[in-house]
């Protein structure tokens, strides 16, 4: 079975009342929720897990060596900032994909760079809660042998 880890960065355990305007309503337990669905619906094993540390963060990018098979990463402000983080996903050679609700490059200049964007798979912006299930999809079907993404099971297939 497919084994996927999500990471959620800093202050993404207040979504839903921070900055509603640009991040939307939805609450991090919401995302996780529907996180947890689509996993279900493909047949992949799911952990999500939030740290508004860096450090913290990158002992949980190290601790998936061996026991996921993708990680989907919201590294929030840490995308600009954290060669931590960057080189704790080259440490482990896990394929990994970029996740933000916003889209960094419609944003300050100083967002528009990401010290994760060159060594993920792939990078997901500007799609509010969405960009999740996008990122876990497009995690699911490079894990299984660049799978088209629009090709998986749906719910109603499931």
């Amino acid at each position: 079975m497919v084994r996927i880890l999500v990471l959620h960065g800093p202050n993404l355990n207040l979504l839903g009342k921070r900055e509603t305007e640009r991040y939307g309503l939805t609450s991090l337990q919401e995302i996780d929720k529907q996180l947890m669905s689509l996993a279900k619906a493909q047949g992949v094993a799911l952990e999500t897990r939030q740290s508004n540390s860096e450090g913290t963060l990158v002992d949980h990018i190290q601790d998936a060596a061996g026991k996921f098979d993708a990680i989907v990463i919201n590294p929030a402000a840490y995308t600009h900032t954290s060669i931590a983080i960057r080189d704790a996903i080259l440490s482990v050679d896990i394929p990994t994909v970029e996740v933000h609700l916003s889209n960094i490059q419609g944003r300050e200049d100083f967002r528009r760079s990401s010290f994760i964007a060159d060594i993920a798979v792939g990078q997901i912006t500007g799609f509010g809660s969405q960009s999740y299930l996008l990122g876990l999809l497009g995690a699911i079907g490079h894990v299984q042998g660049g799978e088209n993404p629009c090709s998986l099971r749906t719910k109603a297939e499931g």
